[in-house]
C-alpha cells in the first residue's frame, strides 16, 4: 500500500510540473490534460485478483461520450445520443431460445444479490444483479437505493396479466433489451450493462425478466 501510495504521488507531482511546463507557454490544452489524466490513473491501479487494470483501457465510445458531456457538465446532444442507442441496440443478443422468462423466484435470488467482479471473489463466483442497490421490488423491503426508480408493479402498470401474450410483446422484448443493454435506450444511463458486458448469464437475466413481468412475482403483487 505505501509503494502504491509513493506511485500516486510521485505521478501526480509529476503530472504537477508538466501541466505548470505547458502553463508557461500557454493553457493546457483538453488534450494535455486527458494524457496526463490517463497517466495518473495508470499509476493509481493494479491487477488484484480477479479484477484486472486492463479494464481501464477498454471504455467503448458510448462510456467515453457520456463521460466527457459529464466532465462538461452538459447532456450529450440528442443527434450523438439516439446514434449511440442504436448502436448499443445492436449489441443486444435476444433470448436464444425464444423464451424471454423464466422463473421469478431465482429472479427474485439475483436481484437481492449483490455478490461477485471484487477482488475478494473467485473467478467461479455467480455474479448476482444487484438490483436492490438501486431500485424498490418489494413494499416488504426496508433497504433499497434510489438512484433508478421503484419498480414495485413494474408488469402490472404496464398490465401484463399474461406475459405470453402477442399483445405485451414489445413490453417484454424492452424488459429484456433493458436489463441487457440499458444504454440502448438512454445512452448515458446509469444502469449496468449486465448482459452486455458479462455481469450476468442469460439465464439470469430471463429470471429476472420473470421478477418483473409474472403476474405471481412479488413486484406485481
Amino acid at each position: 500500500m505505501k509503494q502504491m501510495n509513493s506511485k500516486i504521488r510521485t505521478s501526480l507531482a509529476l503530472a504537477t510540473v508538466a501541466l505548470l511546463a505547458v502553463g508557461c507557454a500557454s493553457v493546457p490544452s483538453a488534450s494535455d490534460l486527458k494524457a496526463l489524466t490517463q497517466q495518473i490513473v495508470k499509476a493509481s491501479f493494479r491487477d488484484e485478483g480477479i479484477v484486472k487494470a486492463s479494464i481501464l483501457a477498454s471504455t467503448d465510445e458510448t462510456n467515453q461520450a457520456c463521460s466527457e458531456a459529464d466532465a462538461n457538465g452538459k447532456p450529450l446532444d440528442e443527434k450523438t445520443s439516439q446514434a449511440l442507442e442504436a448502436a448499443n441496440l445492436k449489441t443486444i443478443k435476444w433470448p436464444s431460445n425464444g423464451k424471454f422468462l423464466g422463473d421469478w423466484k431465482e429472479g427474485e435470488k439475483i436481484a437481492q444479490n449483490g455478490r461477485g467482479l471484487t477482488f475478494t471473489d473467485d473467478a467461479k463466483t455467480v455474479n448476482g444483479g444487484n438490483c436492490y442497490n438501486c431500485h424498490q421490488m418489494d413494499p416488504k423491503e426496508i433497504s433499497y437505493g434510489t438512484i433508478g426508480p421503484s419498480l414495485y408493479n413494474y408488469g402490472k402498470i404496464r398490465s401484463v396479466s399474461n406475459p405470453d401474450s402477442p399483445d405485451v410483446k414489445l413490453i417484454v422484448e424492452y424488459t429484456w433489451g433493458k436489463i441487457w443493454n440499458s444504454k440502448a435506450y438512454n445512452a448515458c444511463s446509469n444502469m449496468p450493462r449486465a448482459g452486455h458486458n458479462g455481469i450476468l448469464s442469460e439465464d439470469q437475466v430471463r429470471h429476472l425478466v420473470a421478477l418483473l413481468l409474472d403476474p405471481q412475482s412479488p413486484v406485481n403483487k
